[in-house]
């Protein structure tokens, strides 16, 4: 029998505690319809008797408190909301539990921006980690010795897993199914609750927001020339000599700055505007391309296709009813 420890966090969503539960409890039916024995333990664990979620909206009533569980084979740790170091700041009794139970030989288990939470433990030093696309700049504004893998859903090292945004811990908790008990099972789990298995990257839902909290008045002017200049081709060079900063002085300041370079950050601006183009007109694939600076159809697939996942053509019949395909 594996014990899963989910967590019920000051300031969390109820949702991301919720389905985890329904999760594993389903899948013990599942074995139990199969003829074998149910696998989970399943407890909801707490640092209190009650908990009020969502203003106040919710109460759960954990089924053990943080100084009952001694041992546990998983922790789940669900997405927190609202202010993130405010969230951590309530949950501050949850962290040292979590790190005894992951030196106890625990695995933990973070489902989106609970990875704030995950984080605050110090277990991630120096590990790659996963969180909501919408999170990233502030993640590594707050943990700078995390490694946040842009776009993944799944990252797992050293006995640590953390997902993608909202309902990408889905695939995560797919991946523990599949890990504690076999394919097949967690296969019939994922079509149970019509939940893509194999996917990978939740770059197609990303928005590029550039990073601009920082304090490099140069730098920011520059993110600012790109994104008005977004239909024209610009290069490294133009900028360097525009704001008056050698090249690579230039280049090691936005990097700094902003976690990417300039060339990226150029790339992942024009195309944000041609997505947005994509999903709200019926231009075709080269009037969109024209309209975010590119010349070169090969160019441009290939670089959509590494920021979204998708190519020109898939992104655009994915979320444009509008039009047909090309």
């Amino acid at each position: 029998m594996k014990s899963v420890s989910i967590l019920v966090p000051e300031s969390s969503v109820s949702q991301a505690i919720a389905d985890p539960q329904y999760l594993f409890s389903a899948v013990n039916q599942f074995l139990t319809v199969s003829g074998k024995k149910p696998l989970f333990d399943v407890k909801l664990v707490g640092a209190k008797k009650q908990i009020k979620l969502n203003g106040g909206q919710f109460t759960i009533t954990p089924d053990k408190q943080l100084n009952e569980v001694t041992y546990t084979d998983l922790v789940v740790i669900p997405a927190l909301f609202g202010d993130m170091p405010k969230a951590i700041k309530a949950n501050e009794k949850i962290i040292p539990w979590v790190v005894d139970q992951y030196h106890n030989g625990a695995e933990v288990a973070s489902l989106c921006v609970g990875a704030f939470l995950l984080a605050s433990t110090g277990l991630l030093n120096g590990k790659k980690c996963s969180t909501h696309w919408g999170f990233t700049n502030e993640f590594r504004e707050m943990f700078p010795e995390v490694e946040v893998m842009d776009g993944s859903i799944v990252t797992e090292e050293h006995r640590i897993y953390s997902s993608g945004g909202a309902n990408s811990y889905w695939n995560l908790l797919l991946h523990l199914v599949e890990k504690y008990t076999d394919r097949q099972t967690a296969i019939l789990a994922s079509k149970y609750f019509a939940i893509d298995i194999d996917r990978h990257s939740q770059s197609a839902f990303a928005m590029f927001k550039g990073q601009k909290e920082h304090k490099d008045d140069t730098v920011r002017m520059a993110q600012d020339y790109i994104e008005e200049k977004v239909d024209e081709r610009i290069t490294v060079d133009e900028l360097a000599e525009k704001f008056s900063v050698g090249r690579r002085t230039f280049e090691r300041r936005f990097k700094l700055a902003t976690n990417n370079s300039i060339l990226e950050y150029i790339q992942r601006i024009k195309v944000e505007a041609a997505k947005r183009s994509f999903e709200n007109s019926r231009k075709n694939i080269n009037e969109v391309m024209y309209d975010v600076g590119y010349s070169d159809t090969k160019a441009f697939r290939t670089i959509f296709k590494k920021i979204t996942g998708l190519t020109p053509v898939e992104y655009r019949n994915k979320y444009n009813k509008m039009v047909t395909v090309n």
